[in-house]
């Protein structure tokens, strides 16, 4: 083997050393990026369902109407179901919150109303339909 002697030579070496580092590094490079290509999907080939699953929308306090009912503190984030229940009766507008968004049967709301189970029952179809009609008079006038 030749012994290196001359500077000349060193640098030789070096400058061979560093662009053979240099050259791999680039084929690592290639290779990283096949392999995101692989792996990647653009924004524009995904379905529809695909991108509704990736977005998230943020949510405020602002965005709910408040009802409170005894000592609950019920949020309603429809906007034509909070003003339907806002025009409802306090009573009616009770009951279908306890039944519906608290998940109380009606012997529990009826003790906790003080009235009779049957008189709950009534009450809550009746605010169903009252429900009902009011939210399609609010939807056809959105419209």
């Amino acid at each position: 083997m030749k012994k290196i002697t001359s500077e000349e030579d060193t640098q030789r070496v070096f400058d061979c050393y560093c662009k053979r580092i240099l050259k791999n590094e680039a084929i690592n490079i290639q290779k990283h990026n096949q392999y995101l290509n692989s792996k990647q999907i653009s924004f524009t080939e995904l379905t529809p369902e695909q991108l509704a699953q990736l977005c998230t929308c943020d949510e405020y306090s602002s965005d709910y109407s408040r009802f409170k009912v005894l000592e609950y503190d019920i949020a309603v984030k429809d906007e034509l179901l909070a003003e339907a229940l806002q025009e409802l009766p306090e009573r009616k507008r009770d009951i279908i919150l306890l039944s519906y968004f608290l998940d109380y049967n009606d012997v529990e709301i009826a003790e906790l109303l003080n009235l009779v189970r049957r008189t709950v029952n009534n009450q809550r179809n009746k605010a169903l339909k009252d429900l009902k009609i009011r939210m399609e008079g609010n939807k056809h006038e959105q419209d």
